[in-house]
């Protein structure tokens, strides 16, 4: 993992494990001016002027460990999916329902994926990120306990809602920890670190859940994702330290409560006090005290209303839209054609996750090398101690420098794959096309999602939540029109229909990349 932390490290022997630094080096985000998190920096205090200007005062294994930590638990929301696609038969016949009737349950995972965000990742926002992440491991924790023992299909259903709730929302406050350790300079490739686990789910999720139902039952899937989420539960009791700036800046601001991680209980039962200076604001005013807030779900939606957000949204939409109807179909498609097991379908599915695997680590290395080729075309001197300031750099030409060749060669391998399995060509043809899509559309996730945490820095998880709720709204509609399309037009126009609309937010990213900066300053001004 990418880490400069050359700077982060001079001071960090006065702090306690759970010491935390706040200096706002990111200018005024572009968030609406009727939510707190928007309107004013946070009086955070620093343990001496050289500490001021620092971005993050995390030393590098710190990082390493958070990272570790939030990427382990962004593993559940698309596991929980993928190991469930095995067990639809078995759990029909256990639970004495049809095979619709379970197919209810998955759509009500994805109703409660795109919602729950909403609020989960605004409360991340307002009243910390370590905070959340317990509440929310507890409550999927329990839910598959309880779907490890349901009896029928009344409660499976409502039980999966719960399930989703608790995880669906990780991956969103995971940006929102990125956004607080990582200067943008580095951003990069911590949101690929952060997604190598989500991304590996489509490959390991449908191998463990045929393993699972196979040699023991559908039980075991809902048992196993207990106790490993009960495992990343406790390690991030343990270990998690609280990274947001609104709580404990970028360093040495100590945390209290619930925010100060066990270990340092046990280790410092009485928090260490080190002596405070005022953290001053741009026109060298004391900034007021914080004001109280709640969360609200609503700033997500607020957000939609940029026409930045909005473009960015849209297209990791439609990328997450043929990403669920490419897996969902996989399995059915290689069966019916190529008289495939279903243990082999569930083999199939691995070169897409080893490609969306690798596609997350180059998608890092790719953008943090971007950032250094637009910083100097325009005579920046880039910063990653503390951070450059984004309102006079154009990170729209930096996070968008790839992705003309991500969108163009994932849309051409995804009408690829589809001629492929329509004429029949050996299966080695289209898993090859597989794993190229897979590491080419994770890029273009990647590139997406950093750039909307760079334009959202103040408020990321709400607006990663904003994302989740279009591209789970349109992954919806488009799982529900898939097979009609497969029956009429078959797998080639299909996947041409798709490939093509992949295609066409090259116009939409190019709308971004000429006039995001510009949005962002206007806004700036008019505020």
């Amino acid at each position: 993992m990418a880490s400069h932390d050359a700077t982060d490290n001079k001071s960090q022997s006065q702090n306690d494990p759970d010491s935390l630094v706040n200096s706002m080096a990111i200018s005024p985000s572009t968030e609406p001016s009727t939510h707190d998190l928007e309107k004013q920096e946070p009086p955070f205090q620093l343990t001496s002027p050289d500490d001021r200007a620092l971005y993050s005062h995390f030393t590098k294994p710190q990082k390493r460990l958070i990272i570790t930590l939030i990427a382990f638990a962004g593993l559940f929301s698309p596991l929980s999916s993928f190991i469930y696609f095995p067990a639809i038969t078995s759990l029909a016949s256990s639970l004495n329902v049809s095979v619709e009737k379970i197919n209810l349950t998955i759509t009500s995972y994805m109703v409660v994926a795109g919602l729950a965000p909403a609020v989960i990742g605004s409360m991340s926002d307002v009243t910390g990120r370590r905070f959340v992440y317990i509440l929310t491991m507890g409550i999927y924790t329990a839910a598959n306990v309880g779907l490890t023992v349901c009896n029928n299909w009344a409660s499976l259903l409502v039980l999966r809602m719960v399930q989703s709730a608790g995880s669906a929302a990780t991956i969103a406050i995971a940006y929102g920890v990125v956004s607080d350790i990582a200067s943008p300079a580095e951003r990069g490739s911590y949101v690929g670190a952060v997604l190598t686990g989500p991304n590996i789910a489509p490959a390991t999720g449908p191998v463990m859940g045929g393993l699972l139902v196979q040699y023991a039952s559908w039980r075991w899937i809902f048992g196993f994702l207990a106790i490993i989420s009960g495992i990343c539960m406790v390690l991030i009791i343990f270990f998690l330290q609280e990274t947001s700036r609104f709580i404990v800046g970028n360093g040495s601001k100590p945390a209290r409560g619930i925010h100060r991680t066990l270990l340092s209980y046990l280790l410092h039962p009485l928090p260490q006090h080190t002596q405070a200076l005022p953290i001053e604001s741009e026109n060298d005013q004391p900034i007021p005290k914080k004001p109280s807030r709640i969360p609200n779900p609503l700033v997500s939606l607020r957000m939609l209303f940029f026409p930045d957000t909005i473009l960015i949204t849209l297209i990791y939409s439609v990328y997450y839209t043929t990403f669920s109807c490419i897996q969902a179909s996989l399995s059915p498609l290689f069966i019916q054609i190529y008289g495939f097991t279903e243990f082999q379908a569930g083999l199939i599915y691995i070169p897409f996750g080893l490609g969306a695997a690798l596609g997350s680590w180059l998608a890092g290395k790719v953008m943090d090398r971007d950032y250094r080729i637009v910083a100097a075309q325009h005579g920046i001197t880039v910063d990653k101690a503390r951070g450059d300031d984004l309102t006079k750099f154009p990170i729209e030409k930096a996070r968008f420098r790839s992705v003309w060749w991500t969108i163009g060669i994932s849309g051409a391998s995804v009408v690829g794959y589809g001629w492929a399995v329509e004429k029949k060509t050996s299966p080695a043809i289209p898993l090859i096309l597989q794993f190229i899509a897979g590491t080419t559309i994770a890029m273009t996730f990647n590139l997406n999602g950093t750039l909307l945490t760079d334009i959202h820095s103040k408020a990321p998880a709400s607006a990663q939540a904003a994302n989740n709720i279009v591209r789970c709204a349109m992954a919806a509609g488009g799982l529900a029109l898939l097979q009609l399309i497969l029956d009429h037009v078959g797998t080639g126009w299909c996947f041409t229909v798709f490939g093509g609309t992949m295609l066409g937010c090259l116009g939409l990213a190019w709308v971004e990349w000429r006039f995001g900066m510009g949005w962002r300053q206007k806004l700036k001004e008019a505020r």
